[in-house]
């Protein structure tokens, strides 16, 4: 039973699926860039992305089927996501609601609002469409290199910009802030306003992530960010662990950790895929990524666990 089952799989499957693999896990990389913006510099629970990435699929399909140019629909994605950012910001600041109930209540209303945005829950871009940024056709055409060059271009364009943001001053009291909110404030930061900067520049992100994968997979839909948070969060954690020892210590390290979370989401889709072609049940497919994220958010504490437990012994 066993063999039967080693024989049924095809290696070359695996291979041929690498290619969408990659590119699924650069776009949703930039999804994952924002994820640690709020979860490792803010340290912020933002859940707004599961919403604020079907926005930006949402504004960018429908711009694109009222005659804008695909890269341009993509800015209007971000300044979409922003604005998300911006409403979880306020009722957080402004109204005093914890900041993970204010991003779920931003979340659910991103739903109706994107259900506005589409007019009925899915919307396609047509096959006819030229000049997208992002194209699942292109994974297995001939200008393939082409397409994964200018993906990774686009990637390390964005790391670059959000490095050069968090250089800033404004980048650096956003940073103090999620670091010591009371440090922060006795010097004179006003760390509500970060926080909402910060939240818009994440968001932002997430969804221009969601602009560009709606390009990719040729449409939108209402329940496409459904889960987002755990993608996110499931490349940020491999990133860390993986190459965590790897970028510290060095010049650029800050630079080096943002790069790395593109290759955390690349290896998470990796590992997605090696699991289908291993013909587990898809139906679990949830599960197993919130096994995968405890899994890595456990090994960094049982390694420091392990390691004062063998000091004690010595």
């Amino acid at each position: 039973m066993i063999m039967s089952y080693l024989t049924s799989l095809d290696p070359m499957a695996l291979v041929r699926a690498l290619p969408g693999n990659v590119a699924q896990g650069l776009i949703w990389g930039i999804m994952a860039l924002g994820v640690y913006i709020t979860y490792r510099i803010l340290d912020f629970a933002d859940l707004t992305v599961d919403g604020s990435l079907a926005t930006g699929g949402a504004v960018a399909v429908m711009l694109i089927r009222g005659g804008m140019h695909p890269a341009l629909s993509l800015i209007f994605a971000f300044i979409a996501g922003m604005i998300a950012g911006l409403i979880t910001g306020i009722l957080h600041t402004a109204l005093g609601i914890p900041g993970i109930l204010a991003s779920i209540l931003t979340q659910i209303s991103l739903y109706s609002v994107n259900l506005a945005i589409l007019g009925k829950s899915n919307q396609s871009i047509g096959i006819a469409q030229e000049n997208l940024v992002a194209s699942i056709r292109y994974v297995t055409a001939d200008d393939r290199i082409f397409f994964f060059l200018k993906l990774i271009v686009i990637c390390l364009v964005i790391v670059a910009v959000v490095y050069w943001l968090f250089g800033t001053e404004l980048g650096s009291a956003i940073r103090a802030t999620g670091c010591n909110q009371q440090m922060a404030r006795a010097q004179g930061i006003n760390t509500n306003f970060m926080k909402v900067v910060a939240l818009m520049v994440s968001n932002g992100l997430v969804g221009l992530c969601g602009g560009m994968y709606s390009q990719y997979q040729g449409s939108a839909d209402v329940n496409a960010g459904r889960g987002a948070i755990v993608i996110g969060l499931a490349a940020v954690i491999i990133s860390e662990v993986i190459f965590g020892k790897v970028c510290a210590g060095k010049k650029y390290t800050f630079a080096y950790t943002l790069a790395a979370v593109f290759v955390g989401a690349i290896l998470y889709y990796v590992a997605y895929t090696l699991v289908l072609w291993l013909k587990m049940p898809s139906d679990y497919m949830k599960l197993f990524s919130a096994v995968v994220v405890a899994v890595f958010l456990a090994v960094p504490y049982l390694k420091d666990k392990y390691a004062v437990s063998r000091k004690g012994a010595k």
